[in-house]
C-alpha cells in the first residue's frame, strides 16, 4: 500500500508539472528520487500555488468561519478599539449581522451613518434597514426604505425591493408584497425571491401559481451541484417538501 502511495503521488506530480510548464528538471528528480523529490515539488510548486487559488480561497475562508466564528469580531473589534472610526463601527455591525446578532448590530450602524460625513451611504441604510427587520421592527424599516434614495445599480435596487416584499408581508400587506415578488422573479438571480414567493402563495392559496414558481425552482436546484446547494440547503429543503406536498394533494397547472 505505501508503495501503490509513493506511485500515486509521483503520478499526480508529474501530470501537475507537464500541465503547468515547470521547470523540467522536476522531471528527472521525480523519476529517480520519487518520495523525496515527490515531497519538495509539493512544497516548492504545488502548495504556493493554492493561495491565489479562487476555490481553494473559499473552502478556506469557510472552514476558518465554520471553526472559529467569531474571528472576524474579533477582528473588528479590534480595529474600532485602534480607532474608532465610521468605517471601524460600520465592520463591527457586519460581522454582528453575520452572526445573527442584529439587535446588536442596529446601534453600531445608526452611529456609523451618523458618523460619515455628507450625505448618507445607501449600502449602510440598507444594511441598517435589515437588520431592523431582523429584530421585529417592520414598521421602522419601511419607513427607512421609503427615505432611502433608489440605488443606481439594477442588483442594489432588487435586494432592497426584496426586503420591502417581506416587510408588507410581515406588516400584513400581502397583496402589495405579492406584486413586488412577482416582479423580482422574473429578474433577480438565485432562488430566495421565488421561494418567498411561492409561501406567500400558498398562504394566501394560490396554490397553482405556487406549484409554477416551485417546479421552476427545483428545475434550476437540479442543474446545481451538491456544494452549489449546501449554502442555501434549508430554503431547497423547503422547496422540495413544499412541491412534493403540492403534489400529494393533486394540485396541477
Amino acid at each position: 500500500m505505501p508503495f501503490l502511495v509513493v506511485i500515486g503521488l509521483q503520478v499526480l506530480c508529474i501530470v501537475h508539472l507537464m500541465r503547468t510548464g515547470r521547470n523540467p528538471l522536476w522531471l528527472t528528480a521525480l523519476i529517480f528520487l520519487p518520495v523525496v523529490s515527490a515531497l519538495a515539488y509539493l512544497i516548492v510548486e504545488v502548495l504556493p500555488g493554492l493561495g491565489s487559488n479562487r476555490h481553494v480561497r473559499t473552502a478556506r475562508a469557510k472552514a476558518i468561519e465554520t471553526i472559529d466564528p467569531e474571528r472576524e469580531l474579533r477582528a473588528a473589534r479590534d480595529a474600532l478599539g485602534l480607532a474608532d472610526t465610521a468605517a471601524n463601527r460600520l465592520r463591527v455591525a457586519d460581522a454582528l449581522a453575520a452572526l445573527g446578532r442584529h439587535d446588536e448590530a442596529v446601534p453600531l450602524y445608526r452611529e456609523s451613518i451618523a458618523m460619515t460625513p455628507g450625505d448618507p451611504d445607501l449600502r449602510s441604510q440598507g444594511k441598517l434597514a435589515l437588520s431592523l427587520f431582523e429584530t421585529g421592527q417592520a414598521t421602522e424599516t419601511l419607513a427607512l426604505l421609503d427615505a432611502i434614495p433608489t440605488p443606481l445599480g439594477q442588483s442594489e435596487r432588487d435586494r432592497q425591493a426584496l426586503l420591502r416584499a417581506r416587510t408588507l408581508d410581515h406588516l400584513g400587506r400581502k397583496q402589495e408584497a405579492l406584486d413586488l415578488y412577482a416582479d423580482l422573479v422574473m429578474r433577480m438571480p438565485g432562488e430566495e425571491a421565488r421561494c418567498r414567493y411561492a409561501a406567500l402563495l400558498i398562504e394566501q392559496g394560490w396554490e397553482r401559481k405556487a406549484l409554477v414558481v416551485l417546479e421552476e425552482v427545483e428545475g434550476r436546484m437540479r442543474r446545481l451541484s451538491r456544494h452549489q446547494r449546501a449554502a442555501d440547503a434549508g430554503m431547497y429543503r423547503w422547496a422540495g417538501e413544499a412541491l412534493a406536498g403540492l403534489r400529494a394533494k393533486g394540485v396541477a397547472q
